[in-house]
């Protein structure tokens, strides 16, 4: 079954749905946990050394966070921190790591916000040639029984 789950997280609330979600089941088959970021700010895309921003050193000190507190559950992880173009990147992640499935959280666009906006998860679920689990981020504002 999977045994080598990646994990998009952008430093938001949407990150905590998809790891409530995934920890079950990586639990169930014993999964090794891929976190990745990709930054896309122009300083990630166009430093040469990652450290010297203040979003490249918070989203690594995030990725650490979260890697830690997985870790501590007794779950197997791996944290890389990526910059360019997201969906590129984890689908890049997802092959060269030999990943068996994506699993993300999405914010729910719909079509006109998606072809205006567009949509790493609408890239990675048509790009990806592994299994890619998809569900919708927690709305921050619904009530706990809606969620």
């Amino acid at each position: 079954m999977y045994t080598n789950i990646l994990i998009p997280l952008e430093n938001s609330l949407a990150d905590e749905t998809i790891l409530q979600h995934i920890r079950p089941l990586a639990r169930m088959t014993n999964a090794h946990i891929l976190l990745v970021h990709v930054a896309d700010g122009f300083m990630a895309q166009n430093q040469e050394w990652f450290d010297v921003s203040p979003e490249m050193r918070e989203d690594r000190d995030y990725l650490g966070r979260r890697s830690a507190e997985l870790q501590n559950e007794g779950f197997t992880v791996e944290a890389q921190l990526a910059c360019g173009n997201p969906a590129a990147e984890i689908l890049r992640l997802a092959e060269e790591k030999g990943c068996d499935l994506i699993a993300m959280a999405t914010h729910g666009h719909r079509l006109l916000a998606d072809m205006i906006l567009g949509s790493v998860a609408s890239q990675v679920r048509h790009q990806a040639r592994i299994p890619v689990l998809q569900l919708r981020a927690q709305d921050k504002d619904a009530p706990a029984e809606t969620r």
